[in-house]
């Protein structure tokens, strides 16, 4: 199930950065250090997506880099996914997630601000960002840890 998803979520993004590269940029927003961005992927328009949340900087990244390495095909840690419509996940793959030239159309969400697009509500503290779904779902991101629901 992971790396059919993996996979799924690979062919949304690919998908996506196609529409980047024709200048509609998928919105997102990125925290103010820059550490922390997260962007909204399309899986099949108006009806399901995805939030692809990466971090440059972790203190966990050797511990989410074992996890995806330890799956059955061996691969890369990506970052996170928040579902619109289940719980957040690691995302392992096995190439790149986007091409940085294509990068998505982010908003520097200052400290204590939120941002909203679609089922999507994000909310950035100089503790990390949390961002959440109408469903209840949701994940916390910052340097020192991470969170999934």
């Amino acid at each position: 199930m992971r790396r059919a998803f993996a996979t799924a979520l690979l062919v949304a993004v690919a998908a996506g950065g196609a529409v980047a590269a024709r200048g509609a940029l998928l919105p997102g927003v990125e925290t103010p250090s820059r550490n922390i961005g997260c962007f909204y992927v399309p899986i099949r328009p108006g009806t399901h997506a995805n939030l692809l949340c990466r971090i440059a900087k972790a203190d966990y990244a050797n511990a989410t880099q074992a996890h995806c390495i330890a799956q059955p095909i061996g691969l890369d840690w990506h970052g996170f996914s928040l579902p619109d419509r289940g719980k957040a996940q690691i995302v392992c793959a096995g190439g790149l997630m986007y091409d940085a030239r294509d990068r998505p159309a982010y908003v520097v969400l200052a400290y204590g601000r939120s941002w909203h697009y679609r089922a999507f509500t994000c909310v950035s503290r100089r503790v990390g960002l949390t961002c959440t779904t109408r469903a209840g779902h949701g994940l916390f991101l910052s340097r020192a840890s991470y969170r999934l629901w």
